[in-house]
């Protein structure tokens, strides 16, 4: 494309008079251009990704990236080639209009320089210099087999090892921690209390702004469309989350037979029971986060790393944890139609798979 006409397909998909975003009348001199930026910006538009721009000839060459940059280089990701925006972008932050192309909010998610190692039309070796992202990364085209190469189909690739040594991939599969029936614990101050909800036990892997559920060996991520946000919501955060799934009657306790009719649906079944009949995933622990297990650090500070997340949603929230005595929570469930309490050891670390005394299940009847 000649230079005169570098913005001209970003021009042509916006308004100036309709959206915030910088829309220039006119073309940079690519002879003055000498600058290095990148910029990473998180958009929230019809489906969360990260969009990737190095400056390069006057403008910022881009990528729309749907999980982000990976930060293992055993993991290649998707990147689609979108077309070229002016160097002004590089500071945009605000809300695209509805119903305007890339509607949505979109912030600056990393920023920095970028050393040129080599480019061509089918391949592109940077080294980022950024707050949140460090090291050297490749993108290359490519195309699935029989379709036609209309330049946008790419993936991004990590070259070096991840910034951080001490850096664990997010694990596909973990097992729950049990608890142990029994009765109260002791009201020495080394027990935290939390409602029996009595739900399905699901595991939720966020990575990308993606959310998978796993119940056992089970894949239950299309069985509960309305827990898509959840990944949204934690954006770049990556994390294995551990609660149930429960569907709440008008006083919020446990309705079990209306949990009872969500199992086995899926496909256009699942998702009009997800508008008309939603459920509400509990999250009670995390076991993974940004790249450090946690299953070895106490449950108070499990508990700790889990309110920091700030989980709160139409179908998702974290539930309050009681500091006791266990008798009054426990009459309090009985009074509020929960069939018992989960007593939980402050110290206790997270046992993957076990049934421990360290987590006391206590019936109310």
């Amino acid at each position: 494309m000649p230079d005169s006409e570098r913005l001209a397909a970003y021009r042509a998909k916006r308004d100036p008079a309709r959206t915030p975003e910088p829309v220039p009348d006119t073309d940079p001199d690519p002879s003055t251009a000498e600058g290095r930026t990148f910029v990473i910006q998180e958009h929230h538009a019809r489906a969360l990704h990260w969009d990737f721009r190095l400056e390069r000839d006057g403008v910022l060459v881009s990528w729309a990236v749907p999980k982000g940059l990976p930060p293992d280089p055993k993991a290649n990701h998707l990147a689609v080639h979108t077309e070229d925006h002016p160097l002004e972008y590089a500071t945009f932050e605000g809300t695209i209009g509805e119903g305007e192309y890339g509607g949505g909010q979109v912030t600056v998610w990393d920023h920095g320089t970028y050393e040129e190692l080599k480019w061509t039309d089918r391949e592109v070796q940077v080294v980022l210099h950024g707050e949140r992202v460090q090291g050297r990364y490749v993108l290359f085209a490519t195309r699935s087999k029989g379709a036609p190469d209309d330049g946008r189909s790419w993936m991004v690739h990590r070259m070096d090892p991840p910034t951080d040594p001490d850096w664990t991939p997010l694990p596909t599969h973990v097992l729950p921690m049990l608890a142990r029936p029994g009765d109260l614990p002791p009201d020495d101050g080394t027990w935290a209390y939390e409602m029996a909800w009595d739900g399905v036990r699901v595991l939720a892997l966020v990575d990308g702004g993606r959310v998978r559920l796993r119940s056992g060996d089970d894949d239950l991520t299309g069985a509960y469309p309305e827990l898509a946000g959840l990944g949204e919501q934690l954006g770049s955060t990556v994390v294995a989350l551990d609660g149930e799934l429960v569907a709440l009657d008008a006083s919020g306790a446990p309705d079990h037979g209306r949990l009872r009719e969500r199992e086995g649906l899926t496909g256009s079944a699942a998702r009009h029971l997800a508008r008309t009949q939603p459920v509400t995933y509990l999250v009670y622990d995390v076991l993974h986060l940004d790249g450090h297990p946690t299953v070895e650090r106490p449950y108070d500070d499990r508990r700790a790393l889990l309110d920091g997340l700030g989980i709160e949603g139409r179908s998702w929230r974290v539930p309050p944890t009681f500091d006791g005595p266990g008798a009054a929570v426990l009459a309090a469930a009985a009074a509020n139609g929960f069939d018992g309490i989960v007593a939980k050891r402050r110290s206790s670390t997270y046992r993957p798979g076990v049934s421990s005394s360290d987590w006391c299940r206590v019936s109310s009847t």
